[in-house]
């Protein structure tokens, strides 16, 4: 019994541009040919045809299809190889599932990232934007401790106050509300403190994420509120103490 190049196509529920592709790059061997030229196909290149489908099928490249031959270990190590990609990748669709599924619950938010829709009725377009650079950038742990902190929302008239802040705030003002700020930064307020750890591991990674989260700082905020900010971080970091941190040359070069 043999078959036509058409009919060992049908057989294998492949197409005819497979078969001459398998044939150009060597996976497959040519077939004798009869009188009148056309190809005939026998068993051994059916069952050759349906070994290269069930390895592609099974996500082997065809290059190691023609590298495999017979030698059990060098297969057993592309297989192994295979599963350990095939694990990452349900790794990686599972998590973009268990995100889908958070964005169909009612009232979930796109804009904002994964946990953040709770409290996302209650930021503004600059929050919400900084909100997604800081998922970029920083850790999950950095993020929770973000969101915790948002959805305790320990003080709604200051966070209006540093909003509404306008850029030519005089700098009594700017050092009273920073001030009020520094206590929430280090968690002496409230019971959660907030450390933004990137999520880089390599020192010139760090440092180009740190200038990003500056960049965007200073797109998404007046030059007074980045001023407080900046404020209070000073405090936090004196520990509290408002009257250690110097008022002159704070204000980042007004």
């Amino acid at each position: 019994m043999t078959w036509s190049t058409r009919e060992l196509a049908e057989l294998a529920e492949t197409t005819v541009k497979t078969v001459r592709y398998y044939h150009e790059i060597g996976l497959l061997d040519e077939p004798d040919r009869e009188p009148n030229g056309y190809k005939r196909y026998e068993v051994h290149h059916l069952t050759r045809l349906l070994q290269i489908k069930r390895l592609t099928g099974l996500g082997v490249p065809l290059a190691q299809v023609a590298a495999m031959g017979t030698d059990s270990d060098s297969q057993a190590s592309i297989f192994r190889t295979i599963d350990a990609e095939l694990e990452a990748t349900v790794e990686r669709l599972q998590k973009i599932r268990q995100v889908l599924a958070t964005l169909s619950e009612p009232g979930a938010s796109a804009d904002v990232p994964t946990g953040f829709s709770g409290v996302a009725e209650h930021l503004r377009d600059n929050d919400r934007a900084l909100l997604t650079i800081y998922a970029h950038l920083f850790s999950d742990e950095s993020m929770d401790a973000v969101r915790r902190t948002l959805e305790a929302r320990p003080n709604l008239a200051l966070d209006e106050e540093f909003r509404d802040l306008p850029e030519d705030a005089d700098d009594t003002t700017r050092q009273a509300l920073a001030e009020q700020i520094a206590p929430f930064i280090d968690g002496a307020t409230t019971d959660h403190s907030v450390t933004l750890e990137p999520k880089a591991s390599a020192p010139r990674q760090v440092r180009a994420a740190r200038t990003a989260l500056g960049h965007a700082l200073e797109a998404l905020y007046n030059r007074a509120q980045i001023d407080v900010l900046r404020r209070a971080q000073m405090i936090s970091t004196a520990g509290g103490d408002a009257r250690s941190v110097s008022r002159d040359g704070v204000d980042g070069g007004e």
